[in-house]
């Protein structure tokens, strides 16, 4: 089960990661994750925000279909498709990290997907970062957290709106 959880986080990653052929324009959003800016104290590169070529998402919608259901199937998941968690966890989530005095000063983006919440934009320090990743993990039904949070003075770890 972990070896099937890394590669799909690979696939996810290389497909969220990776620059598309020039004359490939982007899909903002085909899937309508939820995508939200929690917290807004500092200057920040936007992230672009999930996005995908029309192939990437051709074939990402095979990998939907697969790992949303296999959730339930696994007796891991009360819903019948692991993306139905997807919008109350961004808003728990966009609420946790707000309520968060520990995390005044920070830009985060919150992109929810299948359970799997993605921490993009900027903060003050590591430990900034690790309070961030903490409060999204307690938040229920979040499988995992994935951090992309730059700290100052690194280049933006995420994908930005803007290249």
């Amino acid at each position: 089960m972990i070896r099937r959880l890394a590669a799909s986080m690979a696939l996810l990653l290389a497909a969220c990661g990776t620059a598309p052929a020039e004359t490939e324009p982007l899909l903002l959003n085909p899937f309508h994750d939820p995508f939200e800016q929690a917290t807004v104290a500092t200057p920040c590169p936007a992230p672009r925000g999930p996005a995908y070529t029309e192939a990437q998402r051709n074939q990402e919608a095979h990998y939907r279909v697969e790992r949303g259901t296999s959730c339930w199937l696994a007796g891991q998941c009360s819903e019948p498709n692991a993306y139905r968690y997807d919008e109350r966890i961004a808003q728990a989530a966009v609420g946790a990290l707000r309520a968060d005095a520990a995390l005044a000063g920070s830009a985060i983006w919150v992109i929810a997907e299948r359970r799997f919440v993605y921490l993009q934009g900027c903060v003050g320090d590591a430990a900034q970062a690790a309070r961030a990743e903490a409060v999204v993990k307690a938040v229920a039904d979040v499988q995992l957290v994935i951090p992309a949070l730059s700290l100052p003075g690194e280049k933006p770890r995420y994908p930005t709106a803007r290249p």
